[in-house]
């Protein structure tokens, strides 16, 4: 049997990866009740960041060895230029690696330069390694079907150069050309929705959606002003935001918050948690500072919203909490769809928030009377090629879907992004929604 020692430090990785995953089940399992909310914050944060690390260094070590192994046996090996290039690739990933840290020690009210550097680093190298990895696979297969898998020629030593030169290269392009897709404000996308029962006096009614704007070590107070002047420029009669509003704590994030309060929507503004609000452990002290601000929000409940032409004219707007909290056992939360439409009866349009499209999906199972679920989490992707896993992890990916006869779901890309300051083959959306009475 071999032992730990004997393992090359791939395996050695996996197994890290192992047993951190292995004490982060433990600590929501067994530690849950045990903890306070401010050990178990900085526990799950720094069990995430050492996970990610331990499978990120396999990755690490394949880069290396594509990028700079591969020529030290060239005649530039010896060169100034190739010893600075160690030094970027090396410091490449060093500032991928510590992407992760920065929710830790790297918060305000405006993001720092450094986390910045870090989260753009993070998103070049998924890039980089899905590059390596497709390139890699497809000389394999091209050794393979022309029968040279067991004899390696000059030709095979001049691809095995071209790959990571090709790789770095498209890498680097795909990455200005995020960053500079991320940069820009997001679009605004309005869209027309039938809502069954919908009275006629509320018809035309708008609804601004936002969602993931992720206040954090990346994104903070100006992007948030922008996205609140956006906001009012559209004059809606509701606001609503489905979830992962911050990655950081209350306290530590609320200059950055104040732009929030110049929402003053006439039919309110509304809230509901996503994943990322129970990452933070902070979700008591997130709610009293957005009612600080007038914003409501919906820990599993209800508002009538009234037209403001007939009192007697209303539909049910209700949240639920994300199913995160389930998962995390965080106290007094998790997903309760019965509580959050006690009340709302079939007589009457129906509009959940949901934070995640899986949510929406199991809400429709319970509930098909709901007539719109207004949801985020997907961010379309955020970036190639996480598209594709985002796009087969969720039941609704983005956008308008509908489902039975009188039932929509409008999944919504993200108003801002997580971490990576960077948008390939998505864009960053506030969504207005027009209501139409049938």
């Amino acid at each position: 049997m071999i032992s730990f020692k004997q393992m090359p430090i791939e395996a050695k990785a996996a197994v890290a990866a192992g047993v951190v995953f292995l004490s982060m089940m433990l600590s929501r399992s067994y530690l849950a009740a045990k903890l306070d909310f401010r050990t178990r914050r900085w526990l799950l944060r720094l069990q995430t960041a050492l996970f990610f690390n331990s499978l990120m260094l396999v990755g690490s070590l394949h880069v290396w060895r594509s990028t700079v192994t591969t020529f030290t046996r060239s005649s530039a090996a010896s060169s100034f230029c190739f010893m600075l290039w160690k030094v970027a690739v090396f410091t490449f990933l060093a500032l991928a690696h510590s992407s992760f840290f920065t929710l830790l020690f790297l918060v305000a009210e405006e993001p720092y330069f450094f986390s910045l550097a870090a989260y753009t680093c993070l998103g070049a190298y998924i890039i980089l390694i899905f590059f390596l990895f497709t390139l890699g696979s497809v000389e394999q297969a091209y050794r393979f079907l022309a029968g040279r898998a067991a004899k390696a020629g000059t030709g095979n030593k001049n691809r095995t150069a071209l790959k990571p030169v090709l790789a770095v290269v498209l890498t680097v392009v795909l990455t200005v050309v995020g960053l500079l897709n991320a940069s820009q404000p997001p679009t605004v996308n309005s869209v027309e929705i039938p809502v069954h029962k919908l009275p006629s006096t509320m018809n035309n009614l708008k609804v601004v959606l936002l969602s993931d704007i992720h206040l954090g070590p990346t994104v903070g107070k100006t992007k948030l002003a922008m996205i609140v002047r956006m906001v009012k420029a559209l004059k809606p009669d509701i606001t609503v935001i489905v979830g992962d509003l911050s990655d950081a704590e209350a306290k530590i994030i609320r200059p950055a918050v104040e732009p929030l309060g110049e929402l003053d929507s006439p039919l309110g503004t509304y809230f509901v948690t996503g994943n990322h609000e129970y990452y933070t452990s902070d979700v008591s002290n997130w709610f009293e500072l957005l009612k600080s601000f007038n914003i409501q929000p919906l820990h599993n409940e209800n508002v009538k919203i009234v037209s403001p032409k007939s009192t007697s004219d209303w539909f049910c707007l209700a949240g639920v909490d994300d199913i995160e909290a389930d998962v995390l056992r965080y106290s007094g939360h998790g997903m309760d769809l019965k509580k959050a439409l006690r009340g709302c009866s079939s007589e009457h349009a129906i509009v959940l928030l949901a934070h995640q499209p899986i949510a929406a999906k199991w809400a429709l199972q319970e509930r098909p009377d709901i007539n719109l679920i207004l949801s985020g989490h997907t961010h379309g992707g955020q970036i190639f090629p996480l598209n594709a896993g985002a796009y087969l992890l969720n039941p609704f990916f983005v956008g308008l879907y509908q489902v039975g006869q009188n039932t929509f779901v409008y999944v919504s890309p993200g108003t801002m992004y997580y971490g990576m300051p960077m948008r390939l083959g998505s864009r960053a959306e506030i969504t207005e929604i027009i209501l139409r009475s049938p």
